[in-house]
């Protein structure tokens, strides 16, 4: 199927694509560029290629071609990818595993990806974010994890009820705070082995009812020129070192 006209049914819909409501409203999203496409095929996660007319991409899927003008509408990039692909959604609802990092309140989408990547690198189980989070799909967070947002359990949910059933589990809940924290490089070992971690907000940081509700507070022992640490940054290396 070769589609030249930006009227085209099929067309509007990708374009709309870019929105968040029309994405949750069809539990669809684009991925763009050949490594994400292939990392959602390896996911199960396609639905169909969209490839530039001449281009080649050997998936048993159904592929729709459509000319370089069309591309360039549906993309985000400033040089956008002749390979995309139409996506399914999968937002999980259970919480699996004991390694458990929840987000507080994340805007940023390069953040998120990037602390995605880090997770996966460092064997977190599930990822809770916040109802207050940047969407999991923007197309942003989707480049940013390079493929890993296929990789993660990921849900979305008050943290509140997370945190009581984490309990419940006997898993230590964490918090970071400088002040009354412990230097995370020094945390005991059985400590390890189980645990929740919580992130927050770039500019505010965690609430403070979500604090208050933590067993321990650690913290990054670092310069005393750096005031703080940019969040993705700060929760790679408490993960990093978590999974030693």
């Amino acid at each position: 199927m070769l589609i030249t006209s930006l009227d085209n049914d099929r067309v509007k819909g990708y374009i709309k694509l870019k929105d968040r409501k029309y994405r949750k409203k069809t539990n669809t999203f684009i991925v763009e560029g050949r490594h994400l496409v292939l990392e959602a095929y390896k996911a199960g996660k396609i639905i169909e290629l969209i490839l530039e007319k001449d281009e080649v991409l050997p998936l048993d899927l159904p592929i729709v071609y459509v000319t370089n003008e069309i591309i360039n509408k549906i993309s985000e990039m400033e040089n956008p990818s002749t390979v995309m692909a139409l996506c399914k959604m999968d937002e999980k609802e259970e919480i699996i595993g004991d390694k458990i990092l929840m987000l507080d309140g994340i805007q940023d989408p390069g953040n998120l990806g990037t602390i995605i990547r880090s997770s996966l690198a460092f064997n977190v189980d599930t990822i809770v974010l916040s109802p207050e989070c940047v969407d999991l799909y923007n197309p942003k967070v989707i480049r940013s994890t390079q493929g890993m947002i296929f990789g993660i359990n990921i849900v979305r949910c008050e943290l509140e009820s997370v945190i009581k059933n984490l309990k419940q589990q006997e898993i230590p809940v964490y918090g970071t705070n400088v002040e009354y924290g412990e230097d995370i490089t020094i945390l005991k070992e059985k400590d390890k082995t189980k645990y929740g971690l919580v992130m927050g907000n770039e500019g505010q940081g965690v609430r403070k009812e979500i604090l208050d509700m933590c067993d321990k507070y650690l913290f990054i022992d670092m310069n005393d020129k750096v005031e703080s640490l940019n969040v993705a940054v700060a929760t790679s290396i408490l993960l990093y070192e978590l999974n030693k």
